[in-house]
């Protein structure tokens, strides 16, 4: 079993300058304490939750999801929204709420892959539906379609941030039997080549461009088929793949530059469905994908320095820093600071001059207007 389309040998470099990042960024991992790959983890996790969210509209930022991540790791069960739902609604700004919901369900299929991914092979639309149904299943008008095959056309949409107006980027399959037939090659292709291809990563790219292009669920294909490319990375035969996938926060690119993303979607398809992958130029696709694997692997190098950084601060300053992580959403004074925290002022004001420097936290206006804002 092949791919649709050929490798060219740009292609071919660039995949293999991967690999080789790829090794040296397990050789890194496997030098560090559990504590600390446990902590990259973490942040490359909360860093896909909120760009795949935000791709999608959503509006809350990464301090805010890490704080909310925090208060539902409290209850150690995957689904503790459900019971934690109005302690957490009641200090998010209630024009989010819709945001927190979609952040929650996609925090709980994440956790599905990461946790089964590896598993979860052969691949089946049983598993696809299943995954699908976390997604938007805290947003009550949603309940008809979690996990069920579209019944109504749908598109894959840009949005303009600023106005709100919508443009088509790709024609989706249409419901009934073309799309359930696009998923059901779909998934014989891929069950057949994850295990033993020498390019994973131009598969998974594949993989992800014909779900989105099928596009089969109401709502959620986006969020859904992004999270795919990283379940295709643990499915795979290559082992540093596998061990890179829980630290690679691979939708942050896509989010800085989803303009970019939205216009190759267009170009590889021409802007319309087909049944036959070989119609699709996914040259396109895997070349943007590339660099987007490229830079969650530069990210990990980051997250380490973010680590060290944390661990370096004094004691007033860690103090300091908690009070932040404890209010994501709030620009803070220098005097609310104190009276979080029982700090004499000048204390506060140095330790707020080293967090600024370590780009912990970001200072905005000046004087009296001062306020200070967690930096995630």
């Amino acid at each position: 079993m092949e791919l649709s389309f050929p490798l060219d040998s740009q292609l071919t470099k660039a995949l293999k300058a991967i690999d080789q990042k790829a090794h040296q960024r397990v050789v890194l991992l496997d030098g560090l304490p559990e504590p600390d790959r446990r902590a990259i983890h973490t942040q490359a996790r909360i860093t896909t939750i909120g760009a795949t969210t935000r791709i999608e509209n959503a509006v809350l930022t990464n301090a805010q999801i890490a704080w909310i991540d925090t208060e539902l790791a409290t209850d150690g069960r995957p689904t503790s929204f459900s019971s934690m739902r109005t302690q957490i609604q009641a200090k998010v700004a209630r024009d989010r709420e819709r945001s927190l919901e979609e952040v929650a369900g996609c925090r709980e299929m994440l956790a599905i892959i990461y946790a089964q991914g590896a598993t979860l092979i052969p691949l089946t639309q049983a598993t696809l539906c299943g995954l699908h149904r976390e997604l938007p299943k805290y947003y009550p008008p949603a309940a008809p379609y979690l996990g069920r095959y579209k019944m109504v056309p749908n598109s894959v949409i840009e949005r303009d941030e600023t106005s709100g107006a919508e443009r088509i980027v790709l024609e989706t399959s249409p419901p009934g039997p073309l799309t359930e037939s696009a998923v059901s090659d779909m998934l014989n292709w891929y069950n057949q080549i994850i295990a033993d291809h020498p390019w994973p990563v131009a598969v998974g790219c594949e993989f992800v461009f014909r779900f989105l292009a099928a596009h089969p669920f109401q709502d959620g294909n986006g969020r859904l088929g992004r999270a795919l490319f990283l379940l295709a990375l643990l499915q795979c035969g290559d082992h540093n793949l596998n061990r890179l996938a829980p630290y690679l926060a691979i939708d942050r690119f896509i989010e800085q530059n989803k303009t970019e993303y939205y216009a190759v979607l267009a170009r590889v398809s021409g802007g319309r469905f087909h049944l036959d992958p070989q119609r699709y130029d996914i040259r396109l696709f895997l070349d943007f994908k590339l660099k987007a694997v490229d830079a969650a692997l530069d990210a990990i190098i980051l997250y380490r320095e973010r680590i060290e950084r944390i661990r370096g601060l004094s004691e007033p300053a860690s103090v300091v820093f908690r009070c932040f992580n404890e209010l994501p959403e709030q620009r803070l004074t220098p005097r609310r600071i104190r009276q979080e925290t029982g700090i004499p002022e000048r204390t506060v004001s140095r330790a707020l001059r080293d967090l600024c420097e370590s780009g912990l936290i970001q200072r905005y206006g000046k004087g009296a207007g001062t306020r200070y804002q967690l930096v995630f």
